[in-house]
């Protein structure tokens, strides 16, 4: 059936489907010097369960900045990055504006990897105002975002365009953060699924190995609109592309993919859209400039 007619069933109904979860013990912060507010993140013993359900997926967490930032500003955020305490199970990368890709990358603790936000298909030439990812690499740059809703929806950007992006930057040695997502009245017209599906497979069709790739599941109406996918709607597209991706690429991909989700992520929705089980983390834009970052990057320790 169509993404948004499946998707908003319950929701029609007036109904709420509950995904229980293991129950995993809370994590403590243990002070090491109260005057200045440090300390550290107790991470407990967390189940078999839960470790088995993520199937090893390690949790991951990336701060897009986008076009924000002075160098004050960006060392407001790296302060609080320092500070933490960061939960050292999450796999935690910044996206970071490119002027300030080497100095964010000379100042961020060692626990925080810096991303660019958007890199060309080609490794040099006559493209004026672009980037290449040897260029990324040369500045000890690992990780790129790409095809980001902005870049499709604002500049113009293909799904061809994207997944040759994508190709090329893997092909380099980056490690890729591919968004992907419907917009509202794709949702509104039931081809949620028709819409990430097509988005997903042009990525497919050129790669040969998704071992550095993060899948990120960004619903365009909830970025940036504080509209968020219920931890329900999230998890059925999660559940969704596993499907897909089992059938058309390789089921060790399915299990393995880290697929995460991003539109609207803040501290006080986390911790729920956490829990669910093919929710691998979050792609977080305008909280990733607030110190209530910290506590979307703990958000399945707590």
């Amino acid at each position: 059936k169509s993404g948004a007619s499946a998707l908003g069933r319950g929701e029609a109904r007036g109904e709420r489907s509950v995904i229980r979860s293991p129950w995993r013990p809370r994590a403590k912060v243990e002070r090491v010097d109260r005057g200045r507010g440090v300390g550290r993140l107790i991470v407990p013993q967390v189940s078999r369960d839960v470790q088995t359900r993520k199937m090893g997926r390690r949790f991951f967490v990336g701060g897009n900045w986008k076009m924000n930032g002075t160098k004050s500003e960006i060392g407001d955020i790296v302060a609080f990055l320092k500070t933490g305490p960061l939960d050292p199970n999450v796999e935690v990368v910044v996206g970071v504006p490119s002027i300030y890709l080497t100095y964010v990358t000379s100042i961020v603790p060692s626990n925080v990897s810096v991303s660019a936000q958007n890199a060309y298909k080609v490794p040099k030439g006559a493209f004026t105002g672009e980037i290449s990812p040897a260029m990324l690499l040369d500045n000890g740059v690992p990780w790129v975002i790409l095809g980001h809703s902005e870049r499709r929806n604002v500049f113009g950007e293909t799904d061809e365009l994207i997944a040759e992006k994508v190709a090329h930057a893997l092909e380099a040695g980056l490690k890729v953060i591919a968004c992907i997502g419907e917009k509202l009245e794709e949702r509104e017209a039931g081809k949620t699924e028709e819409v990430v599906y097509r988005q997903t497979k042009a990525i497919a069709d050129k790669i040969k190995s998704w071992d550095n790739v993060v899948l990120a599941y960004e619903p365009v109406w909830a970025i940036g609109t504080g509209k968020t996918a219920s931890p329900q709607q999230a998890q059925e597209v999660h559940d969704k592309l596993r499907e897909w991706l089992s059938k058309n690429v390789k089921s060790d991909v399915a299990q393995t993919l880290r697929i995460i989700y991003g539109g609207s992520v803040t501290a006080a929705n986390a911790k729920d859209l956490a829990k669910e089980k093919d929710i691998d983390g979050f792609l977080v834009g305008g909280a990733s400039l607030k110190p209530e970052f910290v506590q979307i990057v703990n958000a399945r320790a707590c």
